[in-house]
């Protein structure tokens, strides 16, 4: 939950506020898309609600996950703009890497598994430069996935894919998430991926304009 969250930053120009008074709770099994122009704080407040930055005021807490040190990679999972997979491992390694950093067991299956479910095993023993953008966001959604967070943060995922393959990734994610009951936050500029969320949160200039809950979403297809 967060009440009254802001993020500011030192710029040449003077003080920039990129998130403004944001309230908000997250439910367990929700699908939530963020929506807004470039550069309306979409990213920051994806970055603070996972923990990978702290607000300037207000409070941001996650109260059925713990403390912030314990949240990653095994309580929230990230999916990062740019897919951020390792230069130097496969992409079994980079799925497989959560699991070790928590001490986990199984990691090569369990990284299958879960490039399975984004139908990117076949694309195990490949590094990083050997993938296309879309295959690379692929793994990294997988790579999010494979610890069973109860939180999935995810920032553009589809942003290199087609719209086939954008309707995929999401649809895939959003089953997981129904099947797990895990929380699923996705920034967009994709009006198809919003509507496959059950609430959508618009953002302009840090701040809400507007957040709906829909009564029906088109969860999987």
């Amino acid at each position: 939950m967060a009440a009254d969250l802001w993020r500011s930053f030192q710029r040449e120009r003077g003080v920039v506020a990129a998130v403004q008074g944001c309230s908000f709770k997250i439910h367990a099994g929700e699908a939530i898309a963020i929506m807004g122009p470039s550069g309306c704080g979409k990213t920051t407040l994806l970055n603070l609600i996972a923990g990978l930055d702290v607000p300037s005021s207000g409070r941001m807490e996650w109260p059925g996950l713990g403390s912030l040190d314990t949240l990653r990679p095994e309580r929230i999972g990230v999916v990062f703009q740019s897919a951020n997979l390792m230069p130097a491992l496969t992409t079994i390694e980079n799925v497989e890497l959560p699991i070790l950093l928590s001490s986990g067991t199984e990691a090569k299956a369990r990284a299958l598994a879960a490039l399975a479910i984004f139908g990117a095993e076949i694309l195990a023993s490949k590094l990083p430069e050997q993938l296309s953008g879309g295959q690379a966001e692929r793994v990294a959604a997988a790579r999010a996935i494979v610890t069973n967070p109860e939180l999935i943060v995810a920032d553009e995922p589809t942003g290199q894919l087609d719209q086939a393959g954008a309707a995929i990734l999401v649809d895939r994610l959003r089953a997981w998430g129904q099947q797990t009951g895990s929380a699923i936050i996705i920034a967009t500029h994709d009006e198809r991926v919003a509507a496959k969320m059950n609430r959508i949160w618009r953002m302009r200039h840090g701040k809400f304009e507007s957040m709906v809950e829909r009564s029906a979403c088109t969860g999987t297809g």
